[in-house]
């Protein structure tokens, strides 16, 4: 009996060279539509689905292979007389070979059509086909990839024709491909924000090298219908990144966006907490809460920041009017933690920050983009990673894998809850801006996490601990070494609430004036006492900030 292949892909690539093998080999094909059409205009004969069906094409080609005489040759067995007798008595034939890629809806999600235009786009009539395929893949070859076409052809050359370890791969892949095409649609469609089934759609980007450590294997996915930051970014001199790399990367993208995203000719922006997607100007972490508790305090307009990451945790964070400015005060944080580390800045890098960059040995450098001159100069540095960050973070969770499953959460973009003063001491209003940065500064350093803050920059970061007094020691002693224009920190801020008195003992001895913290424990009182004893000022935010 005459092998029968039935093709009808979206993605045309090195389907000529499939089609024109089978074809010489003496198989007949099938297909429909504009695969058809493109197989015919290069003389490759082809029969359409609807001869073998006989029943013509409806509803818009949205029922073309919906039809028994496609899926009873492709799911019965030819292993048991009792299929091939039935199909023998319907007058149906085998289909042996199913080439099917699918309608681009992960492209489509991404493009800002509408609903309607969007659903349009859902393939329905080629998972079916797969699936049917690759559920009897020891009888039917089952393709969606254009990377297997070679290897399958070599395959049906050989004497014993494809392995069933292949032809049970090719299957895998279907199921593989389908998942990920159905959990796209069904966060599509689902107005829910936990839904009965989380829907994760990843596609591999790469293999890495090795994972956190050499004896550990590792892999980058991005999300196949929205590829998010790191998925935008592009990489333009130095080495593969590694798998610490892309975690710190992240991190540190995350955090220099806390205070807005600015691409070549964004000068401003307003804190109204809202996405600016045309300009690509992206509001700060808790501007919102910002503008409705009437926190101005030098906080609108353009904010320059400049993030220095190691080991996963800030070793620096800075403001400045000008990205050199904002750099040294991150690097005088930490001179000696931010060797080896990651350098990311919410605006363009110019010539004067990359020759100030180029004195040290970084591992990444990341930016929404480069002047020339300053390319030229990160350069030099041979296995720099340089990255162009086209896209501010827009996640709106987080996961976390545990042993079994998935902690999912929604992403820590609110700033505080309110604006208490609770001492008899009342904040300056260089202290609340201070405080705004610190606290947007904390979020992004590891529980226990206490920074000083002078000049809307960290002298001083103390975090993963599992106290909160040693992380306190830790930023108060560096924040004595560090000083902005000669004048000590005054302000203190603190990811979660104090259990005890002794982080406002340890600020009054370091001379701290003003803390901010969320509030909240059963001894508050104890806290606030203290502040009063030495004229220090408190404020409670009401959200805390913990990050594991």
């Amino acid at each position: 009996m005459k092998k029968r292949a039935l093709i009808s892909v979206f993605n045309k690539e090195g389907i000529l060279d499939l089609a024109s093998y089978l074809s010489g080999a003496g198989w007949e094909i099938l297909s429909t539509g504009g695969t058809s059409k493109h197989l015919q205009e290069n003389k490759i004969p082809v029969t359409d689905v609807s001869a073998v069906t006989g029943f013509p094409e409806c509803l818009d080609g949205r029922v073309k292979t919906l039809h028994p005489a496609v899926h009873a040759g492709l799911l019965a067995r030819r292993d048991v007389p009792s299929h091939m007798e039935t199909l023998n008595k319907l007058g149906l034939g085998t289909i042996d070979l199913v080439c099917v890629n699918l309608y681009p809806f992960f492209d489509k999600v991404q493009a800002g059509l509408s609903l309607e235009e969007t659903v349009e786009f859902i393939d329905i009539g080629g998972p079916t086909m797969l699936r049917s395929a690759a559920k009897n893949y020891r009888d039917v070859i089952v393709l969606t990839d254009p990377v297997d076409y070679k290897e399958t052809i070599a395959g049906l050359k050989t004497e014993t024709g494809l392995s069933p370890e292949f032809k049970k791969r090719l299957a895998g892949k279907v199921f593989d491909l389908t998942s990920a095409y159905d959990a796209a649609i069904a966060r599509y469609l689902l107005d829910e924000e936990y839904p009965a089934f989380w829907p994760l759609s990843l596609k591999k980007a790469r293999s890495i090298r090795y994972g956190e450590n050499g004896h550990q294997s590792a892999a980058l996915y991005f999300h196949a219908d929205r590829p998010g930051a790191l998925g935008g970014m592009e990489q333009l001199h130095g080495k593969e990144l590694g798998y610490n790399n892309i975690r710190d990367l992240d991190l540190a993208w995350k955090a220099a966006c806390a205070f807005g995203f600015y691409p070549k000719g964004v000068a401003s922006q307003e804190n109204t907490g809202s996405d600016n997607t045309a300009s690509g100007n992206t509001a700060p972490i808790g501007s919102q809460d910002i503008a409705q508790l009437g926190l101005d305090a030098g906080n609108s307009g353009k904010k320059i920041c400049c993030v220095a990451v190691k080991h996963n945790t800030p070793c620096g964070i800075a403001l400045g009017a000008t990205l050199l400015e904002a750099y040294e005060k991150t690097y005088a944080c930490d001179p000696v933690s931010i060797f080896g580390g990651i350098v990311a800045s919410n605006v363009p890098v110019d010539a004067a920050t990359a020759a100030k960059l180029g004195e040290l040995f970084l591992e990444i450098v990341a930016a929404p983009d480069f002047d020339d001159d300053a390319l030229e100069i990160l350069k030099r540095k041979k296995n720099l990673r340089i990255m162009k960050a086209l896209r501010a973070p827009k996640e709106t969770h987080e996961y976390i894998a545990v042993d079994g499953g998935l902690l999912v959460q929604e992403s820590d973009k609110k700033l505080f809850e309110k604006w208490e003063v609770v001492t008899r001491a009342k904040p300056s209003p260089e202290d609340i801006r201070d405080m705004i940065f610190g606290m947007r500064a904390v979020i992004f350093v590891k529980s226990n996490a206490i920074l000083i803050v002078r000049d809307e920059a960290a002298v001083g970061i103390g975090g993963g601990q599992v106290n909160r007094i040693w992380p306190a020691e830790q930023s108060l002693e560096r924040g004595a070494k560090v000083t902005v224009d000669g004048s000590p920190a005054r302000v203190l801020a603190s990811d979660a609430f104090f259990p005890f008195a002794d982080v406002v003992e340890a600020a009054a001895a370091a001379g701290i004036k003003t803390i901010v913290q969320p509030g909240g424990s059963m001894n508050d009182k104890l806290s606030v006492e203290a502040c009063d004893k030495y004229g220090i000022a408190m404020v409670f935010t009401g959200t805390r900030h913990f990050k594991h």
